[in-house]
């Protein structure tokens, strides 16, 4: 869906060595071009009112699913540790540049996406000229992530209804007011042999039973890489939290401020870890407000 001045896609995207799915939202203006990634275990539907309204403003913007997320291809070899996903990143920041060359391109990533832009762009000078990291930083606090992956792996048989599934996600995230109906959850669930099953690979969740792995996110060779493409990354960066977030730690912000000179941060007060969802008049206007500072005022 798209508003009167806005258009809206559904678009393919190489990964690396499978097919990465896509939302494209374009408006009559181009500020720059505006890539979305989703934590681990949500898709590329978690940025649609975010998607509108930045494409509203002038972004060109792509939400992309992670592999084996959504829409996009599994890896046949369960591939899901951060290499792949980097690689993924590569492959679809040179694909988006070659169909709207020149334009300056930001970095959006939440969770897991959060971790992989921060590497990203740390390690590849020039790859993104602004960077925004959604409730996630190099240090991740154990308790939160655990309430994730466990969420994760609550239901690996699946749910009797999309009632069922509702009722796990409000006892995850209470704040969060419901809203409207039961459809929504669709994008997210997939009906197999009459139970309704997220709509990810399940053996993306594997790499927990390795989590000393150099490929988990949450490794400590992990947060060593985190910290040292935090010391590198050197364009505008914006770090928004939900202050009701268990996995991000003043600690943490206060870690980041030091190792990036130039950071911002937005607290937003009734959010927790699902910042976009939670208030997202809050979070989408904070983040307009930094792309147009860092990208459109910096590259007239």
């Amino acid at each position: 869906m798209a508003t009167d001045d806005t258009s809206h896609a559904r678009v393919a995207l190489p990964g690396a060595g499978l097919e990465l799915a896509a939302d494209r939202w374009m408006g009559l203006a181009t500020g720059g071009i505006v890539v979305l990634l989703h934590g681990g275990g949500q898709t590329r539907h978690s940025w649609r009112t975010t998607g509108e309204r930045l494409a509203a403003l002038g972004w060109i913007t792509y939400a992309v699913d992670l592999r084996g997320h959504g829409d996009s291809g599994w890896a046949q070899d369960a591939d899901y540790g951060l290499s792949g996903h980097l690689d993924d990143l590569l492959a679809l920041i040179a694909e988006v540049r070659r169909r709207d060359p020149g334009l300056p391109l930001a970095l959006v990533g939440a969770s897991l996406g959060g971790i992989i832009s921060l590497m990203a762009a740390g390690e590849n000078e020039g790859l993104a000229q602004a960077v925004v990291l959604v409730d996630v930083a190099a240090r991740i606090e154990e308790s939160g992530s655990s309430r994730v992956r466990d969420f994760m792996r609550s239901a690996p048989n699946g749910f009797e209804s999309l009632e069922q599934a509702s009722e796990a996600i409000a006892a995850y995230n209470p704040h969060r007011r419901r809203t409207g109906g039961l459809e929504g959850l669709k994008k997210n669930l997939r009906l197999r042999d009459e139970r309704w099953h997220w709509h990810w690979d399940p053996r993306s969740l594997d790499l927990d039973d390795a989590s000393d792995s150099p490929e988990h996110p949450n490794s400590a060779a992990a947060y060593q890489r985190s910290l040292a493409a935090a010391r590198t990354v050197g364009c505008p960066f914006l770090l928004i939290r939900g202050l009701r977030s268990d996995v991000v730690s003043d600690e943490g912000v206060a870690e980041m401020r030091e190792l990036i000179p130039q950071i911002e941060v937005v607290d937003v007060r009734e959010a927790g870890h699902m910042v976009a969802g939670d208030d997202n008049d809050v979070f989408t206007t904070g983040l307009a407000d930094f792309l147009t500072r860092a990208l459109v005022n910096a590259h007239p």
